[in-house]
C-alpha cells in the first residue's frame, strides 16, 4: 500500500500553547512538522523565524519540514539547518540560482524541496527534478491558513508526478493548501504522496483521529 506522509502545518497551531500541540503531534500517526516560514515580502504575511524553529526542535520527535516563503533563501541555509530544519523547501519563484541554491541545501546535509506557486507551471521543474528529493505544490495562493484547495492543482499534481516517474521516481509530491479529509484521496490519486494540512488537523475536533484519517487511503 501507498505510504502517505502527513504534515501537519504549525501555522494553524495554538501559539498559545504550542507545547501541548507539538506533544499531540508527536503522539499522533503524523510524519513530519510542517513549518511555513513568511516574509512579509515574498508573500503577504509574517509568520515565524528561526527562534521558533528551534524551540519547536527541542519538543519535536519528528523530522522538521520547513517551507521558505521569502526571498533570497539561499542567505538563511545554514541558520535553518542550525536551527532544526530536516527538509528545507525554497520557491522556484524566490531563487535566481535555483540549482546552486539546491545543492547548498544537500551539502548542509537536509533534503531539498522546491515548492511552486498556484500560477507557476511545473513544466519549469522538469531540470532541477533529478536533484531534489521533494516538489511542494501549493494548492492555493501562499501566505494565509484556511483558504480553499485550488482544483486545477490536481492535473499539476499529475503533471508532475508523470515527469518525476522518468527522471527521478523517488522525489516526494507534497500538496500543500485546503488539503483535508474530504479531498485527500483524490489529491492522492492525482499522484501526491505527503500532505500538508493545517486548519483540517488542529481545527478538528480529534486532531490525532483527523491525521490518521489523511493517511488512509
Amino acid at each position: 500500500m501507498k505510504k502517505i506522509i502527513v504534515s501537519p502545518s504549525l501555522l494553524s497551531a495554538d501559539f498559545n500553547n504550542l507545547g501541548k500541540d507539538i506533544e499531540m503531534i508527536n503522539r499522533s500517526e503524523a510524519d513530519w512538522f510542517h513549518l511555513d516560514i513568511m516574509d512579509g515580502v515574498f508573500v503577504p504575511n509574517i509568520s515565524f523565524g528561526l527562534p521558533v524553529v528551534k524551540s519547536v526542535k527541542k519538543l519535536a520527535q519528528k523530522p522538521l519540514d520547513v517551507h521558505l516563503m521569502i526571498v533570497q533563501p539561499e542567505r538563511y541555509i545554514t541558520a535553518f539547518k542550525n536551527a532544526g530544519a530536516d527538509i528545507l523547501t525554497v520557491h522556484y519563484e524566490a531563487c535566481t540560482h535555483l540549482h546552486r541554491t539546491i545543492q547548498e541545501i544537500k551539502a548542509a546535509d537536509m533534503k531539498a524541496g522546491v515548492s511552486v506557486n498556484p500560477h507557476t507551471s511545473v513544466k519549469l521543474l522538469e531540470d532541477i527534478l533529478p536533484e531534489i528529493d521533494l516538489v511542494l505544490i501549493m494548492s492555493v495562493n501562499p501566505g494565509f491558513g484556511g483558504q480553499s484547495f485550488i482544483k486545477n492543482s490536481l492535473k499539476k499534481i499529475t503533471e508532475i508526478r508523470n515527469l518525476a516517474n522518468v527522471v527521478n521516481p523517488e522525489v516526494i509530491i507534497e500538496v500543500d493548501g485546503g488539503v483535508d479529509t474530504n479531498n485527500h484521496r483524490e489529491i492522492v490519486k492525482a499522484g501526491a504522496n505527503a500532505l500538508v494540512a493545517g486548519s483540517a488537523v488542529f481545527g478538528a475536533e480529534n486532531p490525532t483521529e483527523a491525521i490518521a484519517k489523511l493517511k488512509t487511503i
